[in-house]
Parts: C-alpha cells; sequence; structure tokens
C-alpha cells in the first residue's frame, strides 16, 4: 500500500495560545519574541502581524519598525510544552506512527489505520475540529501520498486550512510554476544559489536536471526528486536517544567583556545541559563551547573527554576552553555535549546536582551557588529548578550582568 501522511501545523502557534488565554489580544498584532528595546528576534507572530511584513526569525528591531502599534511580549515556553503535549496527544491517537518537528508540528502516518484516501480525510478534519474545540486553537492540515506532499498541502490554506495532494501529478501540476524555494529542503542559500543560475521556478529546475546536481551534488539529487514528487522517506518518530547532541545557550541584552561572569553563566548553562541529557537517560563524551562576538563572528571550540557526565564537569572543560580564547566583547555564549550514549532515565534532582562535586571536589554545588548568591544578590538555589528552564535562565543571566556591572562601577 502507498503511503498516507496527514502533515499537521499549529496557525502563529506561541502567539494563538497568548491569544486565546487573554481575549483581549484578539484582532491585534502581537509579536512574540524579544521586546523591541533588547536583543533578539521574533519567534513568531499573529496574522495580523504578518500584514505589516513581520515574520519569524526577524530581528525585533525591524519587526518594530515596520509594526510600532504592536503587542510585543516574551515567549512562555513551559506553556507551549505543556499545550504541545495535549496537541501530541490529540494527533498521536490517530496513526500508526507520529514524528514531531517542533512543539506545534508533526507528521503523521495514518497508512494502515486510514487505510485509503477518503478515511485519511475523514481523520485529517477530526483531528481539526478536536483542536478547536478541545484546545481552542487552529490548526491547518495537509494529507498527502508523501512527507513532502502533506507538508506543501498543510501550508497551501493557511491559517485554518485544510488542502489534499494525492498523487505525485498533482503535486507537480501544483508547484511547477512556483519559484524553487516551495522546495522542501530548498533553503534561502540554496534559493540564492539557483536564482543566481536563472533556474527561478521548479519548471527551470526539472528543465536543467543536470546543472542542478552539478552545482549541489547529492543535495541537488535529492532537489530534483523532491521536485519530481518522488519522496519515499518514512514517518520516523523522533527518539531522545537519537540526539547528536544537546546545548544551551544565552544571547547577551548588551556585550559582555567580564569573563568571570561569562564563566558564571557557563555554570547555570552546563546544568541545565546536565538536566535535560538526565531526562532522556544520555550523557556525552564530548563538550562543546559557543561564541558569538559583538561584531557577529561565531567561533566553537570542542573538546573530548573521558567523562563529562556531570554539570561541573562540563563547565570545567567549557571554562577551559574559554579561558583559552582571544577576549574580545562577547555577544551570546553556550555549551553543550555531543558523542551521546544511553544511561539510565532520571530526571535529576536538586539532591542530585548537591551531591556533584566542583573543580575535583573543592567545594560542592551548595557552595558555588551561594557563592554565586553573595556576587549576584539572587538566591539561586532555592531558584534552581525554575532556573533549568530556558525563559528563567534568561531573566537570571541578564540579572546576573546587571549586579556585576554595578558592583564593578561601585568598586574603589
Amino acid at each position: 500500500m502507498d503511503q498516507i501522511i496527514i502533515h499537521v501545523d499549529m496557525d502563529a502557534f506561541y502567539a494563538s495560545v497568548e491569544i486565546r488565554d487573554d481575549p483581549s489580544l484578539k484582532g491585534k498584532p502581537v509579536i512574540i519574541g524579544a521586546m523591541p528595546h533588547e536583543r533578539g528576534v521574533v519567534a513568531t507572530c499573529s496574522y495580523e502581524a504578518r500584514e505589516f511584513g513581520v515574520h519569524s526569525a526577524m530581528n525585533v528591531k525591524e519587526a518594530y519598525r515596520l509594526c510600532p502599534q504592536g503587542v510585543f511580549m516574551h515567549p512562555h515556553f513551559e506553556k507551549y510544552k505543556f499545550v504541545s503535549g495535549q496537541l501530541h496527544a490529540i494527533w498521536d491517537s490517530y496513526c500508526d506512527a507520529s514524528e514531531g518537528v517542533a512543539l506545534d508540528e508533526a507528521y503523521l502516518d495514518v497508512t494502515r489505520s486510514a487505510g485509503t484516501f477518503d478515511r485519511a480525510a475523514e481523520i485529517a478534519r477530526t483531528i481539526k475540529e478536536r483542536t478547536l474545540n478541545e484546545l481552542g486553537l487552529t490548526c491547518s492540515v495537509g494529507v498527502a501520498y508523501s512527507k513532502a506532499a502533506a507538508k506543501t498541502a498543510s501550508e497551501e490554506m493557511k491559517p485554518n486550512g485544510y488542502f489534499e495532494i494525492r498523487t505525485q501529478q498533482d503535486y507537480i501540476d501544483l508547484i511547477i510554476d512556483r519559484d524553487v524555494s516551495v522546495i522542501p529542503s530548498v533553503g534561502k542559500k540554496t534559493t540564492e544559489k539557483l536564482h543566481e543560475m536563472d533556474i527561478m521556478t521548479v519548471r527551470d529546475l526539472l528543465d536543467r536536471q543536470e546543472e542542478v546536481i552539478e552545482l549541489l551534488g547529492s543535495h541537488g539529487t535529492m532537489c530534483v526528486q523532491l521536485a519530481s514528487g518522488i519522496d519515499v522517506r518514512q514517518v520516523v518518530p523522533y527518539r531522545p536517544e537519537d540526539a547528536k547532541s544537546i546545548s544551551r545557550e544565552i544571547t547577551f541584552q548588551e556585550d559582555v567583556f567580564d569573563y568571570g561572569l561569562l564563566s558564571d553563566v557557563l555554570f547555570l548553562l552546563a546544568m541545565s545541559v546536565e538536566d535535560r541529557a538526565r531526562r532522556h537517560g544520555l550523557h556525552g563524551s564530548g563538550v562543546v563551547l559557543k561564541i558569538t562576538y559583538s561584531n557577529m563572528r561565531s567561533i566553537t571550540r570542542s573538546r573530548n573527554t573521558a567523562s563529562c557526565q556531570s554539570a561541573t564537569a562540563i563547565h570545567r572543560e567549557a571554562v577551559s576552553m574559554l579561558m583559552a580564547l582571544n577576549r574580545r566583547p562577547v555577544r551570546l555564549i553556550g555549551v553543550g555535549v555531543y558523542n551521546l550514549s544511553q544511561g539510565s532515565v532520571r530526571q535529576m534532582t536538586l539532591d542530585d546536582l548537591f551531591d556533584l562535586q566542583i573543580g575535583g571536589g573543592s567545594r560542592d554545588v551548595r557552595d558555588e551557588l551561594r557563592r554565586l548568591r553573595g556576587i549576584y544578590n539572587y538566591d539561586f538555589e532555592a531558584n534552581l529548578d525554575d532556573i533549568l528552564h530556558k525563559e528563567v535562565m534568561h531573566r537570571v543571566t541578564e540579572h546576573m550582568r546587571v549586579q556585576r556591572m554595578i558592583s564593578m562601577s561601585s568598586a574603589p
């Protein structure tokens, strides 16, 4: 039996959740991400904001220039994760296999559970109805013979849309005269390369297949296949143990030249990385450090190590690499682990953290957090469980940066 794939994609997910929870926002250009005076980008925005030209990944200052009347909000990731769990519980109940692409998006294989396209169409509409009736949110759904076609279908009638692409020829007929960027896997840079060769549409690409393959190699071969409607990829459920790396990073609101502060921030990031790894029963044998300087130049440094299972070991390796770098103002810092392998699945508790040792046993984590409290006037120990989450981490590190500036400016 040929595949039958449903692709579900929520409409402006973060913004829609905020509007659902605060009806006074309905009809307004809601922009989720950084605030206009902060560094950062747009995570997502309502369709009202998109009418002003605002879009995801746009610099927030540009978004403010385009839409100064917009309602700018910080994201609430824990709320979105909770709603995502509710969404996937609905979707997964109808399929043979589910591949979550993000919090708000998934491919569903309904080949056996539906059996026919007509039944798959019924399932897709039921998913839309339940998502709206039970969670108060709209989604766009595509039903097709392949993953690529299903994703294209879900985007066809957004927002709150439904579309079917039943055959390979239907897919080709739909996209043949559209820009090459419509092809899944053809991103911005690939689109630019193709446009430079005057390959503007899917038809152009298919007419000049050999040139595309010569230009892009194996990626070009895949682009040609997808443009031809050929996609045999299966829906593969995501497994945390299949991840290649786990990392966390922070962008500062102002550049940081204080490498003592950077070291302290790395300690919190390392604890967050360890917490996430333990939740999935993973540990790594390599540590990676990421730095973005004030001139937007990014560098990474990595180091294999016999053991980096603990936050303290991750921190120690990261700081060692940090201190070997040229000292310049830093915009972003991050740390991660790679070469992941599986251990026991267990969420890290505060007792776990406090049992770990800093610097080969010179002081435990509790002492380190108390040291940080003395410097930054913040109770890290009492709030540690919250700090491990992304949105709180950003607020805390910004507090640390400001406190460090105050203490240094008042020093004799």
